[in-house]
């Protein structure tokens, strides 16, 4: 038996754009639906349960940043949106400020327009390969800190500890390996996407935020190792 076609959700306005697009992703083995407007791609998500999202940030009546934010803030139990659905923006939207805006707001990659239609599928395969090659665990204790990366749920001490969806990935990364040391470079491809590190600060301002999240340890869990990267540390 073929495997199932990956599917992929298409939100674009642009009537020329999203006929190009669907076009050339069906012919290239994808299953295809497309959404023009944000409420209109939000129900598309949860009814079609796509396996990945080609998001524009400019769309009818509202931004594609809000169909962003709602997928990231779905809770697991309550809702059909899986909050780690992959999502990769394809935006005219095309400085610094931007593309480090939709990171740092859940985007899995961030294409710019005029794009490449070849750099924009081997983008979304990569996407959905790391997608899938996600392990699928159980309940992670580090100490007294636990994971559950089902519900998504996190509590430190008996204490629940609110995060956001990149501040959760961050933590799920760092606690698969919580003795060693993951270098910048690593976390940013793994977590953010991106495909080199640049002189963003992304990295640096969510694991400060993390900290301060669980300071309840009595010392810091999430310790940075100059000039290489953060490590997460055992409670004590």
């Amino acid at each position: 038996m073929d495997p199932r076609p990956e599917s992929l959700l298409l939100v674009e306005d642009d009537e020329a754009t999203r006929t190009f697009l669907a076009d050339n992703l069906a012919a290239d083995g994808f299953q295809v639906a497309s959404a023009t407007a944000p409420d209109e791609a939000i129900r598309a998500i949860e009814v079609r349960q796509p396996d990945l999202v080609v998001l524009d940030l400019i769309l009818e009546g509202g931004s594609g940043l809000g169909v962003l934010d709602r997928v990231r803030a779905a809770e697991p139990g309550a809702t059909r949106i899986d909050p780690d659905l992959p999502i990769v923006v394809l935006s005219a939207r095309a400085s610094e400020v931007d593309r480090l805006r939709g990171f740092a707001r859940g985007a899995d990659d961030y294409v710019v327009k005029p794009f490449s239609y070849a750099e924009l599928v081997a983008r979304v395969r990569s996407v959905l390969r790391r997608s899938s090659a996600r392990p699928l665990r159980g309940l992670v204790r580090v100490g007294e800190l636990t994971i559950d990366p089902v519900t998504r749920a996190v509590r430190l001490g008996g204490r629940s500890v609110h995060l956001s969806a990149k501040e959760f990935a961050l933590l799920s990364a760092l606690a698969a390996e919580p003795a060693r040391v993951f270098t910048k470079a690593e976390l940013l491809r793994d977590v953010w996407g991106y495909a080199s590190v640049g002189a963003t600060r992304t990295i640096d301002a969510h694991a400060c935020r993390l900290r301060r999240k669980l300071g309840g340890a009595g010392r810091p869990l999430v310790l940075n190792v100059r000039g290489v990267g953060y490590r997460l540390a055992e409670p004590a």
